[in-house]
């Protein structure tokens, strides 16, 4: 049997009266219903195509581009519920269930929720759960210090923000590493700055050192270049979302390209007011 939830490569083996039959190398086979044939195709073409189950608990082909799969995370929306859970829009005919004791919180038609999509082993169905911590795992880590990470937002804390880093682990991003409003299901690039001993990991969105500091002072330069005085009325002691607004920059990468510029004498600050370029390097 072909596995579901995944895209599989296959090729069409017969046109029947109910769709295409498509095929892998080991005979596995599966319908492709009317509905989601080419308009044009030979026997033997090679079609990518989703695979799951349909109404009647049959695996299907669709060439619709599902919004999840098999062992990924997604913020999906909520289009029923019944008593026994919840329907999410996955961008396929039959919606996505989320049984009750896979919510986190009860869920609501209409709102969006964070899950994570598996094979329910009981049933070989697709479902969704919400408690996204149980698919995540610090026990045996694949990344170190200083790599460049995904990230997905699961919540906000005291501290900071709960992170998926790879769609495998967990990790933390303190409040003063942000310079902007996050919420449940942002995609982050970041990088990974320690590793506790008891594998917590804490994330920053900033490169590090030297690596950060160029790049970022190039973008404060060019933006002074575009002014037609050289100036710009953001500084060191400007609200972290103004200069995110403009720069695109945190206020603390902010403050570390502005010193980088003051020591190479290309601007100078100008105490409460903004930046200067020095186009002549006074």
């Amino acid at each position: 049997m072909l596995e579901l939830g995944i895209k599989h490569k296959l090729v069409i083996d017969r046109d029947t009266a109910p769709g295409l039959f498509l095929k892998n190398e080991a005979g596995d086979e599966v319908l492709l219903p009317n509905k989601y044939k080419p308009e044009t195709f030979e026997i033997g073409d090679e079609l990518e195509v989703f695979v799951y189950l349909d109404f009647d608990e049959r695996p299907v082909a669709t060439n619709l581009e599902p919004k999840i799969m098999l062992d990924e995370f997604a913020m999906l929306e909520c289009v029923d519920v019944s008593d026994h859970g919840a329907f999410l829009d996955w961008g396929l005919e039959k919606h996505l269930f989320v049984p009750y004791i896979e919510q986190s919180y009860k869920m609501h038609v209409g709102e969006k929720y964070l899950v994570f999509c598996y094979l329910d082993e009981e049933t070989n169905r697709l479902v969704a759960s919400s408690r996204v911590n149980k698919f995540v795992d610090n026990s045996v880590l694949t990344v170190e210090e200083f790599d460049e990470v995904d990230l997905i937002v699961t919540n906000k804390t005291e501290l900071g923000y709960n992170l998926i880093i790879n769609e495998i682990h967990s990790g933390l991003l303190y409040n003063d590493e942000v310079y902007k409003e996050l919420r449940t299901g942002d995609r982050l690039t970041g990088y990974i700055r320690k590793i506790r001993k008891d594998s917590k990991i804490d994330v920053t969105l900033q490169k590090f050192g030297y690596k950060s500091i160029e790049p970022n002072s190039q973008i404060v330069l060019d933006e002074l270049k575009k002014t037609e005085d050289g100036f710009i009325g953001i500084h060191d002691k400007s609200h972290p979302e103004l200069i995110y607004q403009k720069f695109h920059l945190s206020k603390k990468a902010f403050k570390k390209a502005i010193g980088s510029l003051y020591k190479s004498k290309d601007i100078k600050i100008v105490k409460g007011e903004g930046i200067q370029l020095l186009s002549d390097k006074e």
